[in-house]
């Protein structure tokens, strides 16, 4: 057994990703394509607590290689400990559409690099229930007949894109696929029973002639063993309790308005069928009033 850095902490992730050999790796296995290259492309949020939301978010410019041919794409990779609002992620989402650094010239026009959104949830979505899925859209015909004549295109190429969720809490501990053996030094049932910053694996699991893979061992091993790491993983700890605790007040805050507003509701039922019942026994709204303790305003409207 071997103890690396829990990269679930933005640090280690960061630090982890920062190596663009380990990142090709990542993302080829994610993609599931062959990345010639890859590089990291700074921007303003990468690493920020958005609104108090714990969301990192890195974007990627890489060469994919498709068919003998080598293209451009734009990844964009999210990852979030809670769960977030996706209006959130669609707000970020348009600002790269926006970004002209993120354009390419087309045969007669300026098109939108091809995007694919990659997600690791430190949450489960829903009910699904496969740790990753992956989201593509198809081009269909009035008849629903999926159009392949001229398909990719940079045009509707810029208007759609792909999308990759992870669902970190259900990684099962597999490690037969590439995409298993990547995603298995996330897997947080590997967490050590005393520290949930470190993880414990099994390096037996891995093939010790895989010089990508143990890479990406030795990397985190070396986070593990570093101290100011350790520093900055406890400051996560701390504004992650923060957040929850914000969003407890919060849920229970909204749960206070939506009682006193179904109280409200239902006082205001209540008085309306007192009103009919009274009109209907043929009072004036004066003595309808008078007899509510309200004001005969109230009574008109």
């Amino acid at each position: 057994m071997i103890t690396i850095a829990n990269p679930i902490y933005d640090v280690v992730f960061k630090y982890l990703m920062d190596d663009a050999r380990i990142a090709r790796t990542i993302l080829s296995a994610l993609l599931k394509k062959d990345i010639v290259s890859v590089e990291m492309r700074p921007h303003e949020y990468v690493n920020q607590k958005v609104e108090g939301i714990a969301v990192q978010r890195i974007d990627f410019g890489a060469v994919v290689r498709e068919n003998g041919e080598e293209k451009l794409i734009l990844i964009e990779l999210q990852k979030s400990w809670l769960n977030t609002e996706l209006l959130r992620f669609r707000q970020y989402m348009a600002r790269q559409y926006n970004d002209p650094k993120n354009m390419t010239i087309g045969p007669k026009q300026q098109y939108a690099l091809p995007m694919v959104m990659v997600y690791l949830l430190g949450h489960k979505v829903g009910d699904i229930e496969e740790p990753v899925v992956y989201v593509r859209h198809d081009v269909f015909d009035y008849n629903d007949q999926v159009v392949t004549r001229g398909i990719p295109d940079p045009f509707v190429d810029s208007l759609t894109h792909e999308s990759i969720i992870v669902q970190i809490p259900r990684l099962r501990g597999q490690v037969n696929t590439r995409l298993d053996q990547v995603l298995s030094v996330f897997d947080q049932s590997r967490q050590d029973q005393g520290n949930s910053k470190l993880l414990n694996i099994d390096d037996s699991l891995y093939d010790p002639d895989d010089a990508e893979m143990q890479r990406i061992l030795l990397r985190l091993t070396g986070a593990a063993a570093d101290d100011e790491f350790r520093r900055q993983m406890n400051l996560e700890d701390e504004i992650f309790m923060e957040i929850k605790n914000r969003d407890a007040e919060i849920l229970q805050r909204d749960y206070a308005i939506a009682q006193q507003k179904e109280q409200l509701e239902q006082k205001d039922a209540q008085l309306r069928k007192s009103i009919a019942l009274l009109r209907q026994a043929n009072l004036s709204p004066e003595a309808i009033a008078d007899s509510l303790g309200i004001d005969i305003a109230d009574i008109e409207k």
